[in-house]
């Protein structure tokens, strides 16, 4: 599944155009996104649990030359899936 067919799947239960379709889907990532920018998680009952982990800085080998290049702090996404998204797949 893609983006494009998530917002067919939207268009189909809601009706409407695809272009407000496409603007819930994109709204409800943005939001997403706006919160873990934040430094909040966000947690879908059923789903799970988006959530944003600060990296340490730390120094990495480049594996073509041997050298040491430092790597900086950064900020990544990380998700936790729900105990009923687990057994769903199951």
């Amino acid at each position: 599944m893609n983006k494009a067919s998530l917002v067919e799947m939207v268009h189909e239960k809601l009706g409407g155009t695809k272009v407000q379709a496409e603007e819930v889907v994109n709204g409800i990532f943005d939001a997403i996104t706006g919160s873990m920018k934040a430094g909040n998680d966000v947690s879908i009952a059923g789903f799970g649990i988006f959530a944003s982990k600060r990296q340490a800085a730390r120094t990495a080998r480049n594996p073509r030359t041997g050298e040491a290049v430092q790597v900086p702090a950064k900020n990544a996404p990380k998700f936790k899936a729900a105990k009923a998204l687990k057994d769903a797949l199951n």
